[in-house]
């Protein structure tokens, strides 16, 4: 069975490094992607994790990582092999998963796009861990456990680091960010729909700017 390189992990460490906000963006209009991505840069945050969730994440990702060349772009809700495959020909940095398999996990030891699996529970993680894996997204984290469980699983993996995402907001993200094995947090905070929608990108810059001064 394949390890994870050093190289893969040194990369997914890379990036949790670059910004300590990882905002969660879905594109729910193709034109407004580009803007939005650099409006976020423009307010601190150069992390961004384009998911899959609508149909424009694709060819989001292709476009952002052609206009703002200096920004980690990266592919979130990543759930198949098929997927992890499309990303990385649309020129994805780093791939996220809300869940694992083992064989997304295995994919991502070769994958030329580094790997950060979402995991819920310490048994999920445990398999990861076992092919190298030490960064790992905690998803859902407030309904996962939330900082109570973060504590818990750097008893026994003191070596693990964790991006946790979900039901985060603004106001708690220095909480998850107090603690010793958390790098980055992720967020939809930063990008809230009616701001997007009114495509007020003055107004994300803000909130972006704003966040990383709370912390």
């Amino acid at each position: 069975m394949n390890q994870l390189s050093d190289y893969h992990r040194e990369r997914v460490r890379a990036v949790l490094q670059s910004s300590p906000l990882v905002p969660v963006i879905a594109i729910q209009e193709l034109e407004d992607a580009v803007p939005l991505c650099q409006a976020l840069v423009d307010g601190g945050i150069n992390v961004l994790e384009i998911t899959l969730r609508t149909e424009h994440g694709l060819k989001a990702i292709e476009e952002v990582r052609k206009a703002i060349p200096d920004a980690w772009v990266g592919a979130g809700t990543v759930t198949s092999i098929a997927q992890y495959r499309q990303v990385e020909a649309a020129g994805a940095q780093f791939v996220i998963t809300p869940g694992v398999t083992e064989a997304i996990l295995e994919f991502g030891v070769t994958s030329e796009a580094p790997l950060l699996p979402g995991i819920a529970t310490i048994s999920e993680m445990m398999v990861g861990y076992n092919l190298g894996y030490r960064e790992f997204k905690f998803f859902p984290a407030e309904v996962a456990g939330g900082i109570p469980a973060l504590k818990a699983f750097s008893g026994p993996f003191p070596d693990v680091t964790f991006c946790p995402t979900g039901g985060i907001r603004r106001n708690t993200a220095a909480d998850y960010l107090a603690l010793g094995n958390v790098q980055a947090v992720g967020g939809t905070w930063l990008t809230p729909a009616d701001v997007v929608a009114a495509k007020d990108w003055a107004q994300i810059t803000e909130i972006a700017r704003g966040s990383l001064a709370d912390l």
